[in-house]
């Protein structure tokens, strides 16, 4: 068997195939990075919208190929990324009943999202991104878990649904969760428990729980890698599920057993568990992730058929909104509950 390796010429030839509309790509997240940071908003979000706003980018033959390949192939990087943000380490301290409690609440709500999503109308595929998206780590969750979905007409417009939804969702947690722990007295460590349990994604979890205390903020954001931690396994189950469910058709190409991205945040998140990555690599891999995350939006956005996304209707918003719920109630009770 003999190795093939691309020549200097075809290499190069993909560079300057790709590079327009990476590079476009770019510049529509830095856009949404600097208005987030001078306007209090969700950086994602910024980055969806502002990509929605120059959609035609992508039918443009220079920029396609490239907002394409950021759109897929940057997202999986950036995906694969965050595991190392994850380690073992994370568990210690919180104790066994909490750990089991904020898993416990994963997996609940993505059972939960499946039972209910026929009720509104919903097929499988939309209940499995809405509600892992809602239990993991809002839009990071839903782009990995789009990964693995057989892809259909209505993909891309799941996914930005998705996406918007559970930012707007998490923004208004963010201001409205910390008021529900000082009403209902929550300690430092349940407070962080609940902020970091429910609040959808990352920042808005620091936001919050920062919001109350240094303390507060430290508990929440231990608990929400916790969750982020929760990602690989669930995406692995997902896409053997997956494959056991769906016929592939002759000619189709199966969902992989263990997509490549899930293998590599997997490793990164064993490695670090180890202590093999020093801290500041961790850092740099972290803001790395995000910023792969945030270019992988905008591109998402730039494919995005605006009128189709508002097409979706009351029913899909309404399924996110009682995942949300779920969630919220499934933490609350198990606090008041444990001892």
């Amino acid at each position: 068997m003999t190795l093939t390796i691309p020549q200097p010429a075809a290499l190069q030839s993909k560079v300057q195939e790709l590079f327009p509309g990476v590079i476009v790509s770019i510049i529509v997240a830095v856009a949404a990075k600097f208005l987030s940071e001078h306007y209090a908003t969700p950086a994602m979000l910024l980055a969806l919208l502002l990509g929605i706003a120059v959609s035609f980018l992508s039918e443009d033959q220079k920029t396609a190929p490239g907002i394409a390949f950021s759109a897929r192939a940057l997202l999986r990087i950036g995906v694969a990324l965050l595991g190392a943000r994850v380690s073992l380490d994370l568990l210690i301290g919180l104790g066994g009943p909490l750990i089991a409690l904020v898993i416990g609440g994963v997996l609940a709500t993505i059972g939960f999202g499946l039972f209910v999503g026929r009720f509104f109308g919903s097929g499988w595929k939309f209940s499995l991104l809405t509600g892992a998206s809602v239990a993991i780590c809002g839009a990071s969750a839903a782009m990995a878990v789009a990964a693995i979905l057989p892809r259909d007409e209505r993909s891309e417009e799941r996914l930005i649904f998705t996406v918007v939804g559970v930012t707007v969702l998490s923004t208004i947690a963010m201001i409205l969760y910390p008021i529900i722990v000082a009403a209902l007295e929550l300690n430092t460590v349940q407070g962080g428990v609940f902020l970091g349990g429910t609040i959808h994604d990352v920042a808005q979890v620091v936001g919050a729980g920062f919001s109350i205390s240094p303390e507060t903020g430290e508990s929440a954001t231990l608990v929400k890698l916790i969750r982020v931690a929760m990602l690989a396994p669930i995406v692995l189950v997902a896409s053997v599920a997956i494959r056991m469910m769906t016929k592939a058709q002759p000619g189709d190409a199966r969902p992989p057993l263990l997509p490549g991205f899930v293998l590599a945040f997997l490793v990164l998140a064993a490695v670090n568990s180890a202590h093999l990555i020093p801290t500041a690599l961790a850092d740099f891999l972290g803001q790395a992730s995000r910023w792969l995350l945030l270019v992988a939006i905008a591109a998402v956005g730039m494919k995005t058929n605006l009128k189709q996304v508002l097409a979706v209707g009351p029913a899909a918003i309404a399924l996110l909104v009682v995942d949300t719920v779920f969630i919220g109630l499934f933490i609350l009770i198990g606090l008041t509950v444990l001892p």
